[in-house]
């Protein structure tokens, strides 16, 4: 299966750069997947960051190379992208719980992380629900935030509780209006790109969609014609379970590719059904 390809594509290109600079957009780019969405794939499929399987399988190599050989901890640093004995120490500390100098010692235990493969595996699977809707284009108005992608998951529901009292919801609120047919119409939460290969950070807006002039304090998103493939979600477990879905379950096994647009988490008013959706924009292979 090409899905299957391609994300092993992207971990050999990882494997092969693991003493080197790691490029996240090429590792992307491997997979035929938009930068963002591969580092969230890969985190909901593996259960680890992209960075922090980086970093173990680094450790575990480094680790090693200590074993086996007579170089200097530093050398071995350096080769595995820690410019200072300390940042390689402290690191390999809260991997190995030990000291680099003290792997050289008989009888130390020491942690290995294999390499990671991808396969499909279909048993005990439940059904997804999900619809795809053609989109003319719309425009948003919302506010920006940078969240580290290492604590996306923790970050971005404290955003939304934060925006019940600082006043940003009841300003989203107050945009709201009108809006095209097939438009996701509701508070929006935006997950766009952001420099996941320097920084690790992504952006999240708060927004709603808006064809207006752009409030001064807010910033304007602009979504293209497009196609889009829709999760309903009741509940923030739903939503959570509705990504998750749409990387292991859906992408691999559909007719799909992810388009390089941001994604939109929807959040309807009370007493709508569904309570919120998941909108993903898509393009058919081979486009």
């Amino acid at each position: 299966m090409d899905w299957l390809d391609r994300m092993n594509a992207a971990i050999d290109y990882i494997e092969d750069n693991l003493i080197g600079e790691i490029d996240y957009k090429q590792a992307a780019k491997a997979a035929c997947c938009p930068n963002y969405h591969f580092q969230r794939m890969f985190a909901f499929i593996s259960e680890v960051t992209l960075s922090d399987y980086i970093r173990r399988i680094r450790l575990t190599l480094a680790a090693f190379e200590l074993q086996q050989s007579n170089k200097s901890v530093i050398e071995i640093a350096q080769t595995y992208g820690y410019k200072s004995h300390a940042s390689f120490t402290r690191a390999f500390r809260e991997l190995h719980g030990t000291s680099p100098t003290s792997t050289r010692k008989s009888g130390v235990k020491m942690k290995a992380y294999p390499r990671i493969s991808f396969h499909i595996s279909i048993a005990g699977r439940t059904e997804m629900n999900y619809r795809i809707e053609k989109n003319p284009g719309f425009s948003a108005a919302g506010f920006k935030n940078c969240v580290n992608t290492d604590h996306a998951f923790n970050s971005i529901p404290k955003i939304w509780q934060e925006a019940g009292m600082n006043g940003i919801g009841d300003k989203l609120l107050g945009l709201m209006g009108e809006n095209p047919e097939k438009v996701p119409n509701g508070i929006l939460g935006i997950l766009s790109g952001g420099d996941w290969g320097k920084n690790e950070t992504l952006f999240y807006y708060l927004a709603v969609p808006y064809e207006k002039e752009t409030p001064a304090d807010m910033e304007k998103l602009t979504f293209p014609e497009s196609q889009w493939v829709v999760f309903e979600a009741q509940n923030p477990a739903d939503l959570v379970n509705a990504w998750k879905c749409l990387y292991t379950d859906w992408v691999p096994t559909s007719d799909y590719v992810l388009a390089d647009l941001p994604a939109v988490e929807c959040f309807y008013p009370p007493g709508h059904y569904p309570q919120n959706e998941l909108w993903v924009p898509i393009t058919a292979k081979g486009r």
